[in-house]
């Protein structure tokens, strides 16, 4: 629908007069939706500051802004729209603008906009849940019935303003409801003129907004979140929404979903969906995930390899090599006893279990949401919603200055860029983003060196000193734990501050590419963030699981970083244990940084606020007013809730083989999040301009990205980073004959068999340590991790049969765990259809009564048109019939 074909879409010729908006008193109704006639219903509130009122400012400056508001404010009423001004009853500064849309306007906006709306009910029978028969339990777990009943079933069509008459319309006032309303409204409000000069045309509720020309733009709240209105006509959903969804009172309940989708729009409502899928999802994974902690638990006791470290007359008299040059000095093995003992839980054939389990599980969530989702978009009237029926961004529609042939309809039309245009800004973003992923990239490096360098420092003085003051944690802090646990609360303080410095960078970019829907936009805006957050979040964990103690060498020739520092080593149990560190740290901190973001902030805002205007009570104050005291909310707001969710779904099944709580803890921090977000938006923010969206857009294959990806990563944490396969060989190949000495398989003698024995002579001067421990006389060798010939063997230092083996069996497990995972998942998306054959059905009838409608509405124009002639043709004949008889009379 170009702009020229609207009846309602005309400018103001540049210099003529224009009509100013009409100003009325307060009517002392605080909590009325209309305007002070009681009939016009208020679909939009605009907010200035009033420039007669100003002293400091220039006055060139605000007699711009007046001039620039009273011209966009004449082109809505030349529109069609009527506007109502009112003065504020706290700051006589302020003055807010109501906007009505009349019925003749909504209509041609509805049908611009592809509103779906009611044609006739529902005469498909819905099949009976299975639940049904448990409803005295379950009916405990949803929304109270009395207070939001469930809505009749329609079938919809896209509404036509010349085939009115078949919609299915009960009341004119309520056919279109308060957020199809504010849609429609603030569509017309980003495109409507402010400022012509020449052949220059300024536009948009969004530049006047920037400019400081009205100081907010929303849709009114229909009451207080707290009190229920006694007004005629108000439906009371923010308070329904309020009591029965974010009130913590109900955090146990499921979601008013067809409420929120109704009050907020299909996009927040699809969030909402998807996140308590999510949520339920996670309660399967955390169940199992709980049972693998605490089998680990249980068994740390047993373990026979933990036994050994822990043994004074095995681990403690197995003395280990330094750790690092110089500095780094002797120590026993069995001062890691207690870091062995937790590694147990982490490090078992539970996690094996689990791993396989989370991958399977991830298939079945993605799988049942795609039939969810289908199921919503159907309930919802969005199963239709092609990107051709999204109306273009107004940022664009303002640069359209070159001119191409459309490739479907072949009808010229305006874009804002060549073809050339276009990869070059394509280019350059691409360019920005990998400069910013090479940035953290080298971050990461920093981080590394810093762990390096730290870790020397605390080898010297940890196994220097006795540690009396850090009783009774001394056991527990080891080199290798203080430097993990410093290590990633700084990665986590980096990964904070370029986030928020990317974040800028990335919408620069997005704006400079100018994608032509709001939907192109967002999807163009998330694979950017999402990319930089993948790289930014899991770098240091990826670090962790598949670098760290991969090539270090032996103590005779180590690996150095930057030719200085030597490479860093392992515990003797692995890395697993500080791949759990570092991901408990980054998931709690990011948990507990963003609740203080999305909660604290916008609350302390709020109340200062309410503390500067304390002077007038709430219940004088009109609605309008009081949702101008809340806080607005961000254009990109939904945008980064998915990506924290997202951001913790790679957590939870990326890594889950190192740490088997993380489904425990998102499950427990969604369903705070949930309630967080729900309270937030309900009440501490304005009402949201309500947009259409199908499905949750470029998050999806993103998600099915992460799922595919997690197959690889947990098989590669369990063959590189855990120590099973290493244990399962010795057990199956080396404890008995012909390699072992054991008549039996057995674990006694794993811990033996996997350090390796070096010749401290061997030391370089560079490498040998300054200082000896007390108890380190008459030693010639010590001990480090790895398969290699002891000193005096004719091949000395060099890889043993048992690494080789080793080797194979971690390449082995690797193949075969990937091959039969991925084609359990590919059975699973086969055999589970995405979309529910009585939904098929459904969305069938509906299109065959939407055909009947059609033509049965244009059968009628066309006897309607054809009538006119036939009865003209046939008093013609009459008339020559008449004739006729006459000249055979007087013939």
């Amino acid at each position: 629908y170009p702009q020229e074909f609207l009846p309602t879409y005309e400018s103001i010729t540049e210099g003529s007069s224009v009509s100013k908006t009409e100003l009325v008193e307060y009517n002392d109704k605080p909590n009325t939706l209309f305007f002070n006639d009681g009939v016009r219903r208020i679909d939009f509130i605009l907010v200035y500051e009033d420039e007669d009122k100003k002293e400091f400012e220039k006055r060139h400056m605000y007699q711009r802004r007046k001039r620039r508001r009273e011209y966009f404010e004449a082109s809505l009423m030349k529109m069609g729209m009527e506007l109502e001004a009112t003065r504020s009853v706290v700051d006589e500064k302020l003055m807010f603008v109501k906007v009505h849309m009349p019925w003749d306007m909504l209509c041609t906006y509805a049908e611009v906009l592809h509103i779906k709306l009611p044609i006739q009910p529902n005469d498909l029978s819905s099949r009976p849940s299975p639940w049904r028969f448990f409803s005295c339990i379950t009916k405990h777990f949803y929304p109270n019935e009395d207070l939001i009943k469930k809505e009749a079933e329609f079938f919809t069509a896209p509404f036509e303003k010349d085939r009115l008459e078949y919609f299915y319309m009960k009341d004119k006032n309520i056919f279109f409801t308060p957020s199809m309303r504010s849609r429609m409204a603030y569509y017309i409000l980003s495109r409507a003129p402010y400022e012509i000069r020449g052949s220059r045309k300024k536009f948009g509720i969004t530049k006047l907004l920037d400019g400081d020309v009205y100081k907010a733009a929303y849709p009114l709240h229909d009451c207080r979140f707290n009190v229920m209105s006694k007004e005629e006509g108000c439906p009371n959903e923010r308070f329904l929404l309020y009591e029965e969804w974010a009130h913590p009172k109900s955090f146990y309940k499921m979601q008013p979903l067809d409420l929120i989708r109704k009050y907020y729009g299909e996009k927040i409502g699809i969030y909402f969906a998807w996140l308590g899928f999510y949520t339920i999802m996670l309660v399967l994974a955390a169940l199992v995930g709980l049972g693998c902690f605490i089998y680990g638990y249980k068994t740390q006791e047993t373990s026979t390899w933990s036994k050994e470290v822990c043994d004074p007359n095995i681990g403690g008299q197995i003395v280990m090599c330094p750790q690092c040059d110089r500095e780094c000095t002797y120590w026993r093995l069995n001062s890691t006893c207690e870091a062995s003992k937790k590694l147990c839980i982490f490090d078992n054939f539970g996690t094996l279990v689990f791993a396989v389990f989370m991958s399977v599980w991830v298939t079945l969530f993605l799988e049942f949401w795609k039939r969810y989702q289908a199921e919503l978009e159907y309930d919802w009237d969005t199963v239709e919603f092609l990107e051709q029926e999204e109306p273009s961004c107004p940022e664009y529609e303002a640069k359209c200055i070159y001119e191409r042939i459309n490739p479907v309809t072949r009808v010229k039309e305006k874009v804002p860029y060549t073809t050339c245009g276009r990869c070059i800004r394509v280019s350059l973003g691409i360019g920005t983003v990998l400069f910013w992923i090479l940035l953290i990239l080298a971050s990461i490096m920093a981080i590394t060196v810093y762990r390096l360098a730290v870790f020397f420092a605390f080898s010297a003085k940890l196994r220097a000193q006795d540690l009396k003051e850090l009783e009774p944690f001394k056991e527990y802090v080891t080199p290798q734990m203080a430097t993990s646990v410093t290590a990633s609360l700084i990665s986590f303080v980096v990964i904070m501050i370029l986030n928020i410095l990317y974040e800028r960078v990335a919408i620069w970019i997005t704006d400079f590419e100018l994608p032509r829907t709001k939907t192109e936009y967002e999807n163009s805006l998330t694979l950017k963030m999402f990319l930089f957050q993948f790289v930014n979040y899991y770098s240091s964990c990826f670090y962790i699981a598949f670098a760290k103690g991969k090539a270090v060498g032996y103590p005779g020739e180590p690996v150095y970083v930057v030719g200085k520092y030597r490479n860093e080593e392992c515990d003797p149990g692995g890395c697993l244990i500080e791949l759990t560190t570092q991901l408990s740290v980054i998931m709690g901190g990011k948990a507990i940084w963003n609740n203080i973001q999305e909660v604290l902030l916008p609350w302390v805002k709020n109340v200062i606020f309410r503390h500067c205007t304390r002077e007038k009570t709430e219940k004088v104050i009109p609605r309008w007013e009081q949702d101008y005291g809340l806080q607005p909310i961000g254009k990109l707001e939904l945008f980064y809730e998915y990506l924290e969710m997202v951001i913790q779904f790679g957590f939870v099944t990326l890594f889950v083989a190192s740490f088997p709580l993380a489904p425990v803890l998102a499950l427990v921090n969604n369903l705070f999040e949930i309630r967080v977000d729900a309270w937030k938006i309900t009440t501490q923010f304005r009402r949201i301009v309500p947009e259409k969206a199908q499905d949750i857009g470029a998050w999806q294959p993103i998600l099915q990205g992460i799922a595919i990806l997690a197959v690889v990563t947990n098989a590669m944490i369990i063959a590189f980073t855990s120590d099973m396969i290493p244990r399962l060989v010795y057990y199956w190949s080396f404890s008995v004959y012909p390699y072992g000495e054991h008549s039996h398989h057995t674990m006694q003698g794993y811990i033996n068999s996997s350090l390796s024995i070096f010749n401290i002579k061997n030391f370089s001067a560079d490498s040998r340590p300054f200082a000896e421990p007390y108890w380190f006389s008459n030693i010639t060798t010590c001990r480090y991790r790895d398969f290699r010939f002891p000193p005096g063997h004719p091949r000395e230092y060099e890889y043993t049969t048992h690494y080789w083996h080793v080797i194979a069996a971690k390449m082995a497990f690797i193949i075969v765990v990937e091959h039969v995972v991925y084609l359990t998942k590919f059975l699973l998306s086969y055999m589970i259809p995405d979309v529910p054959y009585a939904v098929k059905e459904q969305i069938k009838r509906e299109k065959y009564l939407t055909q009947v409608t059609i033509h049965e509405a244009n059968l009628k124009l066309v006897t309607k048109r054809l009538k006119q002639p036939a009865d003209d043709s046939i008093s013609h004949r009459d008339e020559m019939m008449k004739e006729e008889e006459e000249m055979d009379l007087d013939f």
